[in-house]
């Protein structure tokens, strides 16, 4: 592992992106298992047990269990919820919800982070289509992830398919500019910071070896957020809908390689 001189980022050899591939793979199966039991009537806290238990039988350990002393194994958002939200038992799902859950673990000092939107029950069409509009710009961003570019050219074509998928749907999504990617590797979160919105060609050189969290979130309105009092759950200020979906992803000379896949 080497340091890309003048900025902290980390690059890889093959042979631990191999090893996060296995993490990643981990965090894969943990969000099929949580996809399958959320259904109305289900906790989040229900979820949470799950994912947690899923993660220590692979050998791993939760990412998000204690760091900054996040109470949990993954982040469960329901509805206006963006972000970060608590698991917790008196939070049941109902027919129509969107849930967006986001996982990490640890395996052998490598990390794993991906998330995912599950509609619980029967959704409406506009909100599977804020969905499938977010998955679609995470795997725009994840098409610019290319030895040679610059960091901002995922940001950018994260953009432009949001707004290609708005102008489709007639809907004025919004994104969420203060949360987005990050560096990823012996730790979760790392440099360089990677937004979600911008002006193509701007930022570090992309190199074989570095890895990144691609994470759109989209809201089905204004992308004005807010931090509710438990210090960690953001949500959209008009209590509109929002959906996250993320993967990390490794430079290679041969392409983007999707590290978080089963």
């Amino acid at each position: 592992m080497a340091r890309l001189r003048g900025r902290d980022i980390e690059l890889k050899s093959p042979g631990e992106l191999e090893a996060m591939r296995a993490s990643g793979a981990l965090v894969a199966r943990t969000l099929s298992a949580v996809a399958l039991l959320a259904k109305p009537g289900v906790s989040t806290g229900e979820l949470d047990a799950l994912a947690e238990q899923t993660i220590r039988d692979g050998g791993a350990v939760p990412s998000f269990l204690g760091y900054h002393g996040f109470p949990a194994s993954i982040c469960a958002s329901v509805n206006e919820q963006i972000v970060h939200g608590i698991p917790s038992a008196g939070t049941v799902l109902a027919d129509g919800d969107l849930i967006s859950v986001d996982c990490g673990a640890i395996l052998d000092g490598w990390h794993g982070d991906a998330a995912v939107t599950i509609a619980v029950g029967s959704v409406s069409e506009a909100d599977l289509k804020l969905s499938a509009a977010c998955e679609a710009a995470l795997h725009a961003g994840i098409a610019a992830v290319v030895p040679g570019g610059r960091l901002s050219d995922i940001s950018h074509a994260v953009q432009k398919a949001c707004e290609e998928a708005g102008s489709r749907d007639g809907v004025d999504y919004g994104i969420v500019a203060e949360y987005g990617g990050h560096g990823i590797g012996t730790s979760m979160h790392m440099d360089p910071f990677l937004p979600n919105h911008g002006d193509p060609g701007q930022g570090p050189r992309l190199r074989a070896g570095m890895a990144l969290a691609v994470e759109p979130m989209l809201t089905g309105g204004d992308p004005e957020t807010l931090e509710l009092p438990d210090g960690w759950t953001v949500v959209t200020a008009d209590g509109s809908r929002a959906v996250h979906w993320e993967h990390s992803v490794a430079i290679t000379d041969d392409g983007p390689q999707i590290l978080t896949l089963p």
